[in-house]
């Protein structure tokens, strides 16, 4: 199902700017005290996780979110935060999950927070080709894409990312925050209760975050303050300035919606259903993979009337975005490369040689690959 990102009952606040990084507030109208979620911390440990009967999935998982719900209408109880027995060595140490979200009694899911998001990247088409076509190798008949790696960084590897969070004072009634960096967004977050933000906030220093918000970090020049100008030849009385003010209020939150996050709300994402809460629904979505946009992964709750209880995003990078861009574009063309090719508007030689600058290229058989290399 296609369908965009709904952030009804969530507004923004004044932005707050620390060097290249900009956070802006979410707050909500009111509080949702029939879902609430709490972070379980695995510490310094690398995740393994069990995807079906032959595939696995690897990262640096650093915790998981519990998510509690009610279906009577009456509040749910959040429990605090868990932390596991951890080793005192510098080693990474490894914690096997069972699933990416795992029923933890009869209302209570735990579930890994990007991670889902990643893993179903990280799946797309990952079974490779369907037909046995004469131009791909007997790895990719037989394998897929197995083993798919991509990278990331920590928001510990950000730049003033840990201060920016450190320093800022969290809003009343605030549930998210939209992480920007050099001004591109980076990450959106929200939760369904301003007691949850509180405790979940540090937990986005342990986030993953792409090659490009990592790049923009280190790279960019500190971004500038949203000053309020008033105009004062329109300000003669009392209500005048009291208007005044008004009409600055309404033009951030216009301005963000418009400008600044339009990339990630105006986009179309194809949703999958993961598990069913009550009245929420935890889903993970995939963007068009359309080149030179914002795309963007993640993970959302919504409730009866698709209002977003729970977000979780990640931006993907240029080279993230290209590979995702033409494995659909296989998986739509039966991975035919004449075809797919003649789709995007290239030669097949073109195709092949984009194939291996994304990664792909050991999909290909050997002599096939030259033979693209001789005719580039």
């Amino acid at each position: 199902m296609m369908a965009t990102l709904d952030l009804t009952g969530l507004s923004v606040r004044p932005s707050q700017v620390w060097g290249g990084v900009r956070l802006v507030p979410l707050v909500r109208d009111e509080p949702i005290e029939t879902l609430r979620l709490h972070a379980h911390v695995y510490g310094d440990s690398i995740g393994i996780v069990k995807v079906d009967r032959r595939t696995a999935y690897m990262s640096y998982i650093p915790h998981g979110f519990v998510a509690t719900w009610s279906t009577d209408g009456t509040p749910a109880a959040a429990y605090g935060t868990e932390i596991t027995e951890g080793s005192p060595s510098a080693c990474l140490r490894l914690h096997f999950h069972r699933r990416m979200a795992r029923r933890a009694d009869k209302k209570r899911l735990r579930f890994l927070p990007m991670h889902l998001a990643v893993e179903g990247y990280l799946a797309l088409h990952f079974g490779g080709p369907q037909i046995v076509w004469d131009e791909w190798s007997q790895r990719a008949i037989r394998n897929g894409l197995s083993p798919r790696v991509e990278e990331a960084y920590s928001g510990a590897e950000v730049e003033g990312l840990g201060d920016a969070l450190r320093i800022f004072e969290i809003h009343p009634g605030q549930c998210g925050v939209l992480v920007y960096v050099a001004d591109a967004l980076a990450a959106a977050f929200v939760v369904p209760h301003p007691d949850d933000y509180r405790a979940l906030h540090a937990t986005l220093i342990q986030d993953l975050y792409g090659e490009l918000v990592y790049q923009y970090a280190m790279f960019a020049s500190p971004v500038p303050q949203f000053q309020v100008r008033l105009n004062e030849s329109h300000v003669q009385t009392l209500a005048d300035l009291r208007a005044e003010a008004t009409r600055q209020q309404l033009a951030w939150p216009q301005f963000h919606s418009s400008a600044m996050a339009a990339g990630l709300l105006d986009a179309k994402y194809d949703m999958r259903r993961v598990y069913r809460m009550g009245d929420y629904t935890l889903t993970r979505f995939l963007p068009g993979f359309q080149l030179k946009q914002e795309n963007h992964i993640g993970e959302v709750i919504t409730d009866q009337r698709g209002r977003t209880a729970y977000l979780k995003t990640f931006r993907l990078s240029e080279n993230q975005v290209r590979r995702g861009h033409l494995l659909t574009h296989l998986a739509v063309h039966d991975w035919h490369l004449p075809t797919t090719a003649s789709a995007l508007g290239v030669t097949e030689a073109q195709l092949g040689m984009r194939l291996e600058s994304a990664g792909f290229g050991a999909l290909l058989r050997e002599d096939v690959l030259a033979r693209y290399r001789r005719t580039r």
